[in-house]
């Protein structure tokens, strides 16, 4: 399908919560803003390494423009199908290769899914360095 992107071999993808007090990536809180709707939602940002992360943000802003939801398919640790829906998109170039960043919606309920730096931060805000 062209109005979505497979992940089909490798680990299930890291997520990292955007939320108000995040650093990742210059600050992009402003991307929790953007998704409006009747129910919560979280937006997370994931990284992928990709063969060709131009075709693949090209399919996404394809979709867009024809007013389509564009979606990431995954397996979750469990090996069951997720879908997550992508809300922006941005290739790169990095010295290990072409990365897709990915600004997804997930459920709150897929603590799972989330990245335990989240959870490190606030712990180690609470420690005092100098003991």
């Amino acid at each position: 399908m062209e109005n979505q992107i497979t992940i089909i071999e490798g680990p299930t993808p890291t997520f990292e919560r955007i939320s108000s007090n995040s650093r990742a990536y210059g600050g992009l809180a402003w991307m929790a803003a953007s998704l409006e709707s009747p129910y919560l939602f979280d937006v997370a940002l994931t990284v992928l390494r990709t063969f060709n992360s131009e075709l693949l943000l090209e399919r996404c802003r394809n979709a867009w423009q024809e007013h389509q939801s564009m979606y990431l398919v995954f397996k979750d640790r469990v090996g069951l199908k997720k879908e997550a829906p992508i809300l922006a998109a941005r290739a790169a170039d990095t010295p290990d290769g072409e990365v897709l960043m990915l600004w997804v919606r997930l459920n709150p309920n897929d603590t799972d899914l989330m990245q335990a730096d989240d959870m490190d931060e606030d712990l180690d805000a609470g420690i005092d360095s100098e003991d």
